[in-house]
């Protein structure tokens, strides 16, 4: 493009003959003639396809056993393999790649197809998502299985959230009942996937999808609207699809600590009324602005939440145990009845005899499941870097006696207490060793040397007294004697 507008500079502007031109650029003379002299207009390029299949006979002959073929149901139709036999048969001198290539083309501008595209939906203001997502925390220096209920609106992209133990029926509508709460209303409409404390039958192409009669009964009570995802179809619940990952990307990348459920569902509430401030991904205006206007739209809330739980009759085995949540649960003299009457909450079960008797009164099973931390592999790696203690992301789910023990600032001295607590956790777990922490000091079998960085540990419990960290008298002024503190 440059050597053209030089011909037409010295054409032009300097008055050069198309002979000087020729020798100035040494150049064909025609060459010089066609750029200096004729206009050069963009034109749109022609893109003639090449190759056997269409310079020859060959692409015809197959595009009119395609047409054919068309208007035979699928299985009566020739398999590329076959049209490629055939070609051969007639003397086809090309590969059965470059058959394929020409039928897959052929297909893409000869059939009508699905347009694979989406189309960007409106949602109205005052309808919701709902879904679950598993996430992490830990209670008591224990990994504990999350089941986050998340609702959305995705017409201001406001989001809540209920940590909830499990995904069963009771679950499920009590976390409904916070999230109705934390909203302060009850959407019109929510949309749900095929979820199995909601949906007892799945959509099918010729029957919509059935709820159980609880929900039905639950949803009659608040007066919502219920529309049911078709299978295997996240997107249609897309925005609170993504609102899972967000949540668990922003707020559970470390799993938080929790005293319990309440005490959680706290945390997520704050932490998602601050995430509002932000600006909406498309709209250009805050959602908290945009969730203000949405409350408008939303029904108001019954004056009382609806009552979640679920009774039936069951039988102890000939060991007094009865069948809760995968898990065989004792009933004290569950035998002397032939029926027990059981009740389930979210989070409780409670288990009466036929005189009114309450005979267990007690958690579910799954509200005690909990899985270690691996704290052995987390202090050997802590060993080889003991700097890195205070700022490891383990450190905040450390107890705090030990806590205080491990952070001392002599490093040589804080490896060696690493050595011994990765010692002890060969035969202790983490919980054992802080409860029995003066005795391990006394038993030399945690590092305690004398050091101007060292822990008055009375002073210390005396701040936040526990009672199953309390030792007797003599156990503690013998650990102090052992290790005495600055």
């Amino acid at each position: 493009m440059s050597d053209i507008n030089c011909i037409k500079h010295l054409r032009n502007n300097k008055g050069l003959s198309i002979s000087e031109i020729q020798r100035t650029m040494g150049i064909n003379w025609r060459t010089a003639k066609k750029y200096a002299d004729e206009n050069q207009l963009p034109k749109q390029k022609a893109f003639k396809k090449k190759g056997m299949m269409y310079e020859e006979k060959w692409g015809v002959i197959v595009s009119d056993w395609l047409f054919e073929d068309l208007k035979l149901r699928k299985k009566l139709r020739r398999t590329k393999k076959q049209i490629f036999e055939e070609l051969k048969e007639m003397g086809f001198q090309g590969s059965y790649r470059t058959v394929c290539y020409f039928i897959s083309e052929w297909m893409n501008t000869h059939q009508e197809e699905k347009d694979k595209g989406y189309e960007r939906l409106e949602h109205p203001p005052g309808e919701a998502q709902v879904d679950f997502g598993v996430m992490e925390a830990v209670q008591d220096g224990e990994i504990v299985d999350i089941h986050a209920l998340i609702m959305t609106f995705p017409h201001s992209n406001a989001g809540f959230a209920v940590p909830l133990p499990a995904e069963n029926q009771e679950c499920f509508l009590h976390g409904l009942n916070i999230l109705f709460k934390q909203v302060g209303g009850v959407p019109k409409r929510i949309r749900i996937d095929n979820l199995t404390p909601a949906v007892k039958k799945k959509r099918t192409k010729n029957e919509e999808a059935q709820l159980t009669d609880e929900f039905v009964q639950f949803q009659n009570y608040y007066g919502f609207d219920v529309q049911v995802c078709n299978p295997r179809s996240g997107h249609e619940k897309g925005n609170v699809e993504n609102k899972v990952g967000y949540i668990r990307y922003n707020f559970f990348t470390s799993a938080p600590i929790m005293d319990s459920y309440e005490g959680l569902t706290d945390q997520l509430f704050h932490k998602l009324e601050a995430d509002r401030n932000r600006i909406h991904y498309a709209k250009n205006v805050r959602i908290e602005d945009l969730w203000q206007e949405e409350r408008d739209y939303l029904l108001a809330l019954p004056e009382k939440p609806y009552p979640v739980f679920k009774e039936h009759l069951v039988k102890v085995n000939k060991y007094n145990e009865v069948k809760v949540d995968q898990t065989l649960v004792h009933v004290p003299k569950g035998g002397n009845y032939s029926q027990l009457q059981m009740i389930l909450t979210w989070d409780q079960l409670k288990i009466v005899s036929p005189n009114g008797e309450i005979l267990l009164d007690d958690y579910r099973p799954y509200m005690k499941k909990r899985k270690a931390l691996p704290w052995l592999s987390i202090i050997k790696t802590w060993i080889h870097k003991p700097r890195v203690v205070e700022y490891s992301r383990y450190n905040k789910y450390l107890p705090g006696r030990i806590k205080e023990f491990l952070l001392v600032d002599n490093l040589i001295i804080r490896r060696k207490r690493l050595e011994g607590l990765a010692s002890l956790l060969v035969s202790h777990d983490m919980k054992k060793i802080n409860e029995e922490f003066y005795e391990l000091i006394a038993q030399d079998k945690l590092p305690s040397d004398n050091n101007p960085y060292e822990v008055d540990w009375s002073k210390y419990d005396s701040l936040a007294p526990r009672e199953e960290h309390s030792c007797n008298e003599g156990n503690l002024r013998f650990a102090q004697k052992r290790a005495p503190l600055v």
